[in-house]
Parts: C-alpha cells; structure tokens; sequence
C-alpha cells in the first residue's frame, strides 16, 4: 500500500493540472513548496503556493507560507498582505503573527508589529522569537524601559541566548547606558567568544572614548574571526593613528584599498595621511579618486587644491578653490588660498584683493556672528569623529572637520534576521566552500558575460541539431532554475503541454527527458526520475538521460515525503549515491568520452567521503576536456581533503583562468 500510495502521489507531481481531487493536488503542490522553501528558492516556492492558493483559495497555509518566502526576499508589503490573508483564514495560527510582526516592524510599523507579537504571545506565551521581536520592535519605537522588561523576561526563559543581550545592549546604547550596553556585551561574548557584533560595538564604544588601544585590540580579534572586511581595516587605521601608528594606519588604509579598490573612507583618509606625511602626488591621485565618485565632496576637492598649492600648480589650484567659493561664498578660508595661488602666479593685485576680502569676511563674523555666518562644506560619505558634531562655526573650528578622518560604522540595526534556520547563512558567505555541481540540462539558456560557455557532447549535439523536440537544450553545472517570474512560468506551461499532449499522443523518450528537464528545475526531483525511467526503459541507450537522471537521486531523497531535512539515514543516503554512481558508470559505458559523467561521477565520489577515488575521476575528466574548470576546482578540494595543499594552490589556479570564480577566493585564503 504505501509503495502504491508513492507512485500515486509521484504520478500527480508530474502533471501541472490536478489528476485527482483538488484538495488531494493542493496538499501536493503546498509539499513541494515547502520543500523548496526549505532549500531558500524563494522564487520558484512562490509559484508553487500561487498554485495551491488557486486550487483551494480558502487554506490559510499556502498564504502563510508565501509570506515567508517573501520575507525572505525583503518584500515586507507583500508578507504582510499574504500573513493577513493567513491570518483571515485561520486566526488561531499563530505563526502567520509572527511573520506578519516581522515585516511590519521592517516596515517601521513598531506599534502595529508589538500587537502582532502580543497577539503570538497569547497562544505561546514563552515562545524565544515572539518575546525577542518584541523587545526590539519596543527598543526601535523607543520604548527602552519596556524593552529591558520583554528582554529580561525572555532573558529568565533563555538565560544562553546572545542575540537578546545583544539587542538589550544596543538598547542601553540608544538609551545612553553605555555600562548596561557593555555588561550584555561580555555577558553575550561569554556564551560565545567567536561572536563579532558584540566586539565591533565594544570598539565603537573604545572609540567613542578615545580609547584607542582597546578599540584597535577588539577589531584585531574580529579581523582574525572575519579577515577580509574593509571597512574594519579602516576603522582599525582610524584607532591606530589617533595612537600616533601613523605607519600601521597606512598599512591598513592600503590593505583596505587593495580589497576594494573604491572604498570612500579608505581613500580619503589615506589622501590626508599622505598629505600629512608630504606624499603630496600620491594625496593628490587618491583626492582625484575620491572626487571622480563624490564630485560635490568639497573637503576633499580643497585639500586637492592645497596640495596643487604646495606643488606649485597653481591654475589647478584654483580651478578647485573656485569651484568651492561658487557653492559656499561664505568660506573665508578658500578666499585666503586664493590669494596664496594668485600670489605664485604674480598677480599680486588679485592675490590682495581675496587676501583683504578673507580678512573683511572673518572681521564681520567677530563683530556680529548672528548676522554675518560663515559656510560649512561638510563631507559627503563616512560618519564623523564625535568632535565634529559641533554645531559651532567659529574660525578656529570652521576648518577642523577638514583634516578629520572618517571612519565606517560596523554594527548591525537592531531588526534581525528573520527566523531561527537561517541565522547561521551570513557568516557561511564567506567561510562555506562549496564544490562545483555536476552538471545537468536546462531548457532555459544558462549563458552570461561571467559564463559564455555552455557544455556539451555528442548525443546532445544531435537531439539539438536534429530538432527531434522543439526546444534547445543546454548542458551547465549552474542553477537550472531561473529567479524571473515568467521564466519560471514558461517551465510549468512547458509541463502542462506536454501533459495534454501525452494524452492524445506517444511519447518518446526524448519527450520524457524534456518534461524531466522541465520538472529538474522546477525541483519537482520525483516526477523528473519518474520520466527518466519511463525514457530510458523505452531506449535503455539513451546516455542523456543517464545523465539527467544521476544527480537527481539525492536530492529526491531530501525531499521525500516525511524525510526530516538533514536527517536522512546513512544507509539512505548511500543508496542515492550509488544509484547515481550506476547512473554515470551507464552513461560512461554508452559514450567512454562522456566528459560530463566522468565528472559527475567525481562528485558522486567526493559527496560519499571517497577523496582519492574522487580526484582521480576529476584527473580523468580533465584530461578528457582540459578547458573544463570545475573539475580542477573539485579536484583541489579533494586533494585539500587529503593534505596536498601545493598541487591543490595549482589546481584553483588554473580552475580561476578557467572562469571559476570561488577558485580565486579560496587560493586567497590559502
């Protein structure tokens, strides 16, 4: 029974029209979508609960989830319409609450986001996320004192969770309680010590009290925790100079740049460090970089102008001061450099008459500042030093702000991340090292300026040439399903069509790889195997379909139904392994040139923990077709795996001339 219960529910899956009872075709579509969901294509699991949502209008799942999923991807209207939608059709679920507090609290919504969370409350009256998005949705609308409470309270419930002392302590901060903030703070680096937000606003704090060393030392742990974030080497350069490292800072400033060529705050603060120290040509070309992305940014454009003073270019000097006195007339310091830069060139006249117009300008000030004010050019990017928060515009101070370094806040708002499963996903961007995918068909074109090149053989090179179906095949180891809407759309048309047409004609085996193509990228793994089957049964020599088929099985597994995400038994998963393994010795056996089998059964290999017998299928497949990137990037894995870290520096060499990106990443690391 549960065998035929499978192939039932299998058979449903395959068609894009319900072939049993509606309800029966919702619930199927509404697993998928879950599935999907899980596996953060939020995209596609969006249209599988438009779906569900047509079948059967009135269940309140397919809304809710469609929330998430659009939680997700930052629309926050469209979440809290669909967990409104959820919440209309069933009013005691309470996790459509949650999410609909959520995105409004993104939306700015606090007090409407409180009462959802409120609402949470009364059905699960200890649940850790409704009572943590409420005490940031109060510390946000300024509500600290019940903020304290709602975070204490959840504190009692979860004496271990970091992330409510670390929003407790923001709190304390925008309250002005610098020792509570710095008390959560350790009380959160204690549970965890390789948490970063903690220490970045730790460092913020040592900065803000010209506690240089202690604000550098919390920003060294963090760079060894997280390297390769340049907007922390030049908050470190910010630490290091106002403790007199003029030479560390510069260090910094020039790692900075070498991570991102572009980066504002690096560029100006190293101009004015170079100025400082009278590399006056390297100040001026990093001025010039600075002023070609911020044209309008006058601090920058004047010290360009002083230093075209100090190099004796005076008619570029004065190019920039005159700039600068047409936008704030009232900046008596550009008239006083004017008069320097007319002085070089002899003209002395002109040189006295800016001079005698500073003076007049700075003489009316003292006498009447009310009346008589003084321009401010202020910095267009970055966040100022505390004492440029002045409001004064004395002469003494009107330039101070001028030779001031900027420096990049690092912490975090105080909204989280949504959800408990996907909180771990920021720090994994830059630490998970992935291998490359094998690789599969697609109807939709995979190509692109970063990825001209697509894969191919011989027997596809026939199905396309011959046009034995009336779409063009493409082979690539990237994501076979699109992010656009319509492209999305245009595979499930493409399965509806070939469900009527399967109907009222015979299908042929190419007709089955092409659904099962269809469904692959749709994510439908079951459906597609089920067509694989039916193709390769009608022509057992059909290699791509093999192909199509291998790296399906695991996936499948995933998704089965009832199939705990991550908690597959072993013996499961090495049955899907070694089906997909048959499936590529097959295909091998048809076409002993097939690049791609021998280089999906090189990933077959490394996912079951074979390293050895993995690299030598990445050799072979290499060797097969030399230009073929992934399968030196693979095989530098494997060879990491197994110690030999000189040939596999070599491999993500050549995998990054081969268009490998991540390659480039990992060899800077190694």
């Amino acid at each position: 029974m549960k065998f035929l219960r499978r192939f039932l529910i299998s058979a449903c899956m395959a068609m894009a029209v319900p072939c049993l009872h509606a309800q029966f075709y919702a619930e199927q579509v509404l697993n998928i979508g879950r599935n999907v969901l899980s596996m953060e294509d939020y995209v596609l699991a969006i249209q599988y609960f438009n779906q569900a949502a047509q079948a059967k209008p009135y269940l309140w799942d397919p809304y809710y989830y469609r929330a998430l999923a659009k939680l997700m991807l930052d629309d926050f209207h469209g979440a809290e319409a669909d967990a409104s939608q959820a919440i209309d059709r069933n009013k005691y679920k309470y996790e459509a609450y949650r999410v609909r507090g959520f995105a409004r609290m993104r939306l700015g919504l606090d007090s409407v986001a409180i009462s959802d969370f409120d609402k949470g409350l009364e059905y699960v009256p200890f649940d850790k996320y409704f009572l943590y998005y409420k005490g940031v949705a109060q510390a946000s609308k300024g509500d600290y004192a019940e903020a304290d409470s709602t975070l204490s309270s959840l504190l009692n419930l979860y004496p271990r969770f970091e992330d409510a002392y670390i929003t407790r302590a923001q709190s304390h901060l925008m309250n002005t309680d610098t020792v509570g903030a710095l008390t959560d703070l350790n009380q959160a680096l204690s549970i965890n010590t390789n948490l970063t937000q903690p220490r970045l606003i730790r460092a913020e704090i040592a900065l803000a009290r010209k506690q240089w060393a202690e604000g550098a030392a919390e920003i060294d742990t963090v760079l060894n925790l997280t390297p390769g974030d340049a907007s922390l080497h030049v908050n470190r350069a910010f630490a290091r100079y106002n403790a007199d490292d003029w030479a560390g800072a510069m260090e910094d400033y020039n790692y900075a740049l070498d991570l991102e060529p572009d980066n504002y705050p690096a560029l100006y603060n190293r101009a004015l460090l170079r100025f400082q120290v009278q590399d006056l040509q390297g100040a001026r070309k990093d001025f010039t970089q600075v002023l070609k992305r911020e044209p309008d940014d006058f601090p920058a454009r004047y010290n360009r102008g002083l230093i075209n003073l100090e190099l004796a270019d005076y008619k570029a000097a004065l190019a920039d001061f005159r700039l600068i006195a047409g936008k704030y007339p009232r900046f008596y310091p550009v008239y006083y450099a004017m008069s320097r830069a007319y002085q070089g060139m002899g003209n002395n006249k002109l040189s006295a008459d800016y001079f005698f117009k500073a003076n007049d300008m700075v003489t009316r000030y003292v006498a009447d500042p009310k009346h008589y004010k003084l321009d401010r050019p202020t910095i267009q990017q970055g966040e100022r030093r505390e004492n440029s928060a002045q409001k004064s515009d004395s002469p003494e101070e009107v330039m101070e702000h001028f030779n001031e370094l900027v420096t990049v806040s690092q912490t975090e708002e105080t909204t989280p991340v949504y959800g408990e499963k996907l909180r771990g996903r920021v720090q994994d961007i830059d630490s998970r090292v992935q291998p490359e995918e094998a690789f599969q068909l697609t109807l939709i074109d995979p190509t692109d300026e970063l990825h001209p090149r697509t894969g191919t053989y011989a027997e596809l090179t026939d199905i396309n040439t011959s046009h034995w179906i009336d779409s063009q095949l493409f082979l690539t180891n990237r994501s076979t399903t699109p992010q656009e809407p319509e492209l999305i759309q245009s595979l499930f048309d493409t399965v509806e069509q070939m469900n009527r047409s399967e109907k009222t004609s015979k299908m042929r085996p190419v007709d089955y790889l092409k659904r099962a193509v269809a469904l692959s990228a749709l994510k439908n793994y079951t459906a597609a195997i089920a067509d694989l089957d039916k193709a390769i049964e009608l022509s057992p020599t059909f290699a791509s379909a093999y192909l199509q088929r291998a790296p399906l099985h695991v996936p499948a597994l995933n998704m089965a139904e009832g199939a705990p995400e991550g908690m597959l038994a072993e013996a499961e998963q090495r049955e899907a392994l070694e089906k997909a393994l048959a499936d590529y010795d097959a295909a091998l056996r048809i076409d002993p040139r097939l690049t791609y089998a021998m280089y999906g059964r090189g990933c077959v290999l490394y996912q079951g923990g074979d390293y050895q017998g993995a690299a030598e299928a990445f050799t072979k497949a290499a060797a097969m077709q030399p230009e073929l990137g992934a399968a030196y990037f693979n095989r530098a894995l494997c060879r990491l795996r197994l110690g030999d870290k000189r040939q596999a520096m070599a491999d993500l060499s050549r995998a990054g001339e081969d268009g490998v990106v991540q390659a480039y990443n990992l060899l800077k690391r190694l």
